[in-house]
């Protein structure tokens, strides 16, 4: 006799014992909630969680260097981040490096310069993949993502008036800032809101 537990049961059940195990790794880089070192700590160490926890910490793009120093400053002393190469698309490394660019070059004077070199490079990253930013990113929603957006670029977050998905806009906002046309991000097309984000596929 089954079980009961249909395909969406099973999809459900792997989903909660992915962020179950998500959240023990963030607790176990801060400390836990009340004893991270900052609103940085918690977010930096959901970042790298969400990956690190599916052998995935290429994907946020960062260098050895960067990773090492984001423990250093962040990060219950002891622990030691996974070796990870950045992986970067030869196609989308002139995109990755300007949106790099452009968030860099709009961040608040009142935030590490690491950390957002950090944050840079991750987004620029993030926006390589084929869904929603916040999924990308290994966040709870689209709240998390304009909150990170707000502590590191409230200039940038100042020019969404119109309350538009985070990588649509941001995309759009890469190319106005270097005369392009704009368009979707590299992996917009993956995602299924892709139609409804980009009606006739720009």
């Amino acid at each position: 006799m089954g079980d009961g537990q249909g395909p969406r049961g099973a999809a459900a059940g792997s989903a909660a014992a992915g962020e179950a195990a998500v959240a023990a790794r963030r607790d176990e880089l801060t400390g836990g909630v009340a004893r991270a070192h900052s609103v940085d700590a918690w977010l930096f160490a959901r970042l790298v969680a969400a990956r690190e926890v599916r052998g995935e910490l290429a994907l946020l793009g960062l260098t050895q260097r960067q990773l090492a120093g984001l423990f250093d400053r962040h990060f219950a002393a002891g622990l030691h981040a996974a070796a990870a190469i950045g992986i970067e698309e030869a196609s989308h490394a002139a995109f990755v490096a300007a949106m790099r660019d452009l968030l860099t070059g709009l961040a608040s004077p009142a935030v590490d310069r690491e950390d957002v070199a950090c944050i840079a490079t991750i987004v620029a990253h993030a926006c390589l993949r084929p869904d929603h930013l916040w999924r990308d990113l290994g966040l709870g929603g689209r709240d998390d993502v304009t909150a990170m957006l707000e502590r590191f670029f409230p200039a940038l977050v100042a020019r969404n008036v119109d309350g538009m998905r985070w990588k649509k806009f941001l995309a759009r906002e890469l190319a106005l800032a270097t005369g392009a046309t704009p368009g979707p991000s590299p992996g917009c097309p993956g995602c299924e809101d892709f139609g409804f984000c980009f009606p006739g596929g720009h």
